[in-house]
């Protein structure tokens, strides 16, 4: 039998809606609320003492806002998980998050959408809120990845599944799309992710369609 709990920090100075979060995880018995805080200060000191499996992080916060905080983690944890839980749907704030290395991007409307994307996640998913998703693709021109020569040396393979990220498509699709198995389909984005320099899938399909 399979006890593990997924051990998660939440960041976020809307106190209603941070207890919302912990009483939702608390009455998840597949999540273990470690720390809930109200600003992202101290969030190295957090991590290496609470060692999360997955963050969810606000955006607007006092002393130091959420992309700064993502920022900061991502100085010493590169494959933190990271979940932005925001009211922000504007560009700029989409767009900085995901540079800044962001796996995920949730409207906080969307609560309900918290567990299957901490589940997405962890599978090596990029959630997004349905409407920043279609903000995302539309943000830059659609042209083919393969067709680019700045690819950081991928192969054709790997050019192939980069260009299903950019469309949308999971894990599990992309798998069932070309045949493969998901473990197959991690091996290849992994090494993506290193050609790439890139620590997530939304910044993957960030940088492949912002090529010029």
């Amino acid at each position: 039998m399979n006890t593990h709990k997924v051990r998660v920090l939440i960041y976020d100075d809307n106190e209603s809606l941070r207890n919302s979060l912990v009483t939702m995880m608390q009455w998840n018995e597949a999540f273990d609320v470690k720390g809930a805080f109200s600003d992202g200060r101290h969030v190295l000191e957090d991590v290496m003492k609470y060692d999360p499996e997955v963050i969810l992080m606000d955006i607007d916060m006092p002393e130091r806002n959420g992309i700064d905080t993502l920022k900061q983690v991502r100085k010493v944890h590169p494959d933190l998980p990271v979940i932005m839980l925001t009211v922000f749907e504007d560009n700029e704030h989409i767009i900085s998050s995901i540079i800044a290395g962001a796996n995920g991007y949730l409207l906080k409307r969307d609560i309900d959408q918290v567990v299957p994307a901490i589940r997405d996640v962890l599978n090596g998913g990029a959630p997004l809120t349905s409407t920043v998703a279609k903000k995302v693709l539309h943000l830059f021109p659609r042209r083919p990845v393969v067709a680019e020569e700045s690819d950081g040396g991928l192969t054709w393979r790997e050019k192939e599944i980069l260009d299903l990220l950019v469309k949308g498509f999971s894990y599990k699709m992309i798998a069932a799309e070309l045949n493969l198995s998901v473990e197959t389909i991690r091996t290849h984005i992994k090494k993506i992710y290193k050609k790439m320099q890139v620590n997530s899938a939304t910044e993957a399909v960030y940088k492949a369609m912002h090529r010029r």
